[in-house]
């Protein structure tokens, strides 16, 4: 864990109640599956956002506006300073992934699945993806993800785009070794019943500190309790307890 001192250099809207921000900064330490906290000025626990990118020292992380911290995220101008907590969580474990990897994000669980589908293809894999979301105005990063050279599905639950229904609708038209997913909870307990391989959850979780000291986030596993935010929030499928 490290704490650091980002700057914003861009903000924008990218889907319905969806910013994307880019900061600057340290990003040593930063791997896919991990996520960052960041102190918001005049509220008390810091904001827990999984990373989309780094690259070039630039940090990219997408949130959807759920609340008064992230609407006070998104309306931060160009220069903003922002004190970050940075290399929070496990993250993925790219060795087990395949060849052929597939990578399954809903809403707010689609923004980590962009640094490990870019990982993993530096790694000479050839992931799918399977993007979910609710209607056609929620959907974004389909054209990033084509272009990393990945294939991508996109379902959403009123038919207006791609597939109708929920992620679990695309499995059938994807071949893969193993899988990596995040988003809600229901969503993944879907994929678990669906998926015919191991894989790795990425779960959501409400955190107070987001390293471990306040056992806020604490969940039952078959090998013992385990907090979300520090043992997690990747656990891989044979340890779930639903």
């Amino acid at each position: 864990m490290k704490n650091t001192v980002f700057e914003l250099i861009k903000n924008k809207q990218i889907a319905k109640n969806t910013y994307e921000s880019v900061l600057r900064g340290d990003i040593s330490d930063i791997k896919a599956g991990q996520f960052v906290n960041i102190k918001i000025d005049g509220f008390y626990l810091r904001r827990p956002i999984s990373v989309c990118n780094v690259e070039n020292e630039e940090l990219t992380i997408i949130y959807k506006v759920v609340g008064a911290g992230t609407k006070v995220m998104a309306e931060m101008k160009q220069g903003t300073r922002l004190n970050v907590l940075t290399g929070l969580g496990n993250g993925y474990d790219l060795s087990k992934s395949g060849e052929k990897p597939l990578l399954v994000g809903g809403g707010a669980g689609v923004p980590p699945m962009y640094l490990l589908c870019r990982q993993l293809v530096k790694l000479g894999k050839t992931p799918s993806v399977i993007l979910g979301f609710g209607s056609e105005n929620e959907v974004f990063y389909e054209e990033e993800f084509q272009k990393l050279g990945a294939k991508v599905y996109v379902t959403t639950v009123d038919g207006s785009y791609g597939i109708k229904g929920f992620v679990t609708d695309a499995f059938d038209k994807v071949e893969y070794t193993y899988f990596y997913t995040c988003g809600p909870e229901p969503m993944l307990k879907a994929v678990y019943d669906k998926s015919v391989t191991s894989g790795e959850f990425s779960f959501e979780e409400r955190m107070g500190c987001g390293f471990g000291a306040c056992m806020g986030c604490s969940c039952k596993t078959k090998y013992g309790n385990k907090r979300i935010c520090k043992d997690g929030p990747v656990l891989v499928k044979e340890e779930i307890i639903w």
